[in-house]
């Protein structure tokens, strides 16, 4: 399957389309709202709703973490003592600076998930993550999906309608980069 098919996939599909990036929004895959972002450049997603798609399913995937988190605490990690310890040392980190917290949590791969379980193990009330977390997750939906959409547009001018699979190979590299980056980024805060 090239990446013509794949676009004509999405549109085809667009309630079930949306519907996967809610649901990969809501987890944590930053690399699936590149690709759609990409692929709203191309025609197969609306900019507008695939923002809101992504927003709210960045927001419900960080709530439900949250109350995970804040219902249960580390009673459920008693089985992983290193994640336990990963998990209390994130939730004194947010305890100390929330703020930058909740604004850069989503970026780097894997932190997301178990940030929004330390979110809700620390001191901060609840109304206040709701709120912070409804303004990041916005900001990041618009920021991730318009890189997608931009690098759609590059790509474009780049790559001629014949040459697909050199898009797809372009695609490819963006995401693989993308991913080494964030790996990077993981690794640095980990070293903090």
């Amino acid at each position: 399957m090239d990446l013509a098919q794949i676009l004509e996939t999405l549109r085809q599909h667009g309630d079930v389309a949306y519907s996967f990036v809610f649901a990969y929004a809501a987890s944590n895959s930053l690399l699936v709202v590149l690709f759609a972002g990409y692929a709203a450049h191309m025609g197969a997603f609306d900019w507008k709703t695939l923002v809101i798609v992504c927003w709210a399913g960045s927001i419900f995937g960080d709530a439900v973490r949250f109350w995970i988190g804040r219902r249960f605490g580390t009673r459920w990690l008693k089985s992983w003592p290193r994640l336990e310890r990963t998990v209390l040392v994130i939730a004194r980190l947010v305890d100390r600076h929330y703020i930058l917290f909740l604004l850069f949590h989503r970026y780097p791969n894997g932190i997301r998930n178990i940030a929004g379980f330390a979110c809700g193990m620390s001191q901060l009330p609840t109304s206040t993550f709701l709120a912070i977390n409804f303004v990041t997750g916005g900001i990041w939906a618009v920021l991730i999906v318009s890189i997608g959409y931009g690098f759609g547009h590059v790509s474009e001018k780049v790559v001629s309608d014949a040459a697909s699979g050199a898009g797809l190979a372009l695609l490819a590299l963006f995401l693989g980069i993308s991913w080494l980056l964030s790996k990077k980024l993981e690794r640095a805060v980990e070293r903090n």
